[in-house]
């Protein structure tokens, strides 16, 4: 049984159904899905049947980039997503109408809605205000011309200047030879890490021994 912790681990960019299997026997809060169809990890077709018979606590997270609310709402009902990350240049407005969709479709269990920002060290906060209401938790990465992905880590003081107390994922970069300087952060804001290319024996494909070890660094704190 995975030890309590505060700090919530999520692995993006799965596929393959073996490694998804093997990832869930380590009890990770949160797997993401992406279906932007210019990822190298973007997910063609998986067996609904095998998602579903993951661990109920799994949160399995659809990760979209300026699709359409239609094309989000379609993926929610073919898998059985528990949460939706929005990775592109979606408008609050978007976020608005994609959460009051969310809702019909699954009133009774909505689905938890991640907003992701590239940040670097020009990054105006502020932006974020209008996003406040409508999304659960933001997610902060590494700002590149791609939309995730690029095992580049920005510069984490940044964060100091963060002013809202939305919770956020922390992504971009993330490596077992960081995860310790990670440990270092105590901002009570930080509620999960987000871990893909730097875990990944292939686009798509994670190094299930290291994901353990990162595992067990994180539940160490």
């Amino acid at each position: 049984m995975k030890a309590e912790m505060s700090m919530k681990l999520k692995v993006c960019g799965m596929r393959e159904p073996q490694n998804i299997r093997e990832l869930a026997q380590l009890h990770p809060d949160y797997m993401g899905l992406i279906f932007y169809p210019q990822s190298k990890r973007v997910v063609a077709d998986l067996d609904t049947e095998m998602l579903q018979n993951l661990p109920a606590s799994l949160k399995i997270t659809g990760v979209f980039a300026d699709e359409t609310v239609e094309g989000i709402i379609e993926k929610c009902q073919k898998y059985p997503l528990k949460a939706i990350q929005l990775h592109g240049a979606e408008s609050p407005e978007f976020c608005r109408l994609l959460r009051a969709a969310l809702e019909q479709i699954k009133p009774a269990e909505p689905l938890e809605l991640i907003k992701a920002f590239g940040l670097d060290e020009d990054f105006d906060f502020q932006t974020l205000e209008p996003y406040l209401h409508l999304v659960d938790f933001f997610l902060f990465d590494t700002k590149t011309a791609a939309h995730g992905g690029s095992g580049i880590t920005f510069n984490w003081s940044v964060l100091d200047n963060y002013p809202y107390t939305k919770p956020y994922f922390l992504s971009g970069g993330l490596s077992a030879e960081n995860l310790p300087e990670v440990n270092l952060i105590k901002d009570p804001r930080l509620y999960a890490l987000d871990l893909n290319s730097r875990f990944e024996i292939a686009p798509g494909k994670k190094d299930i021994e290291k994901i353990k070890q990162a595992l067990n660094n994180l539940e160490s704190r």
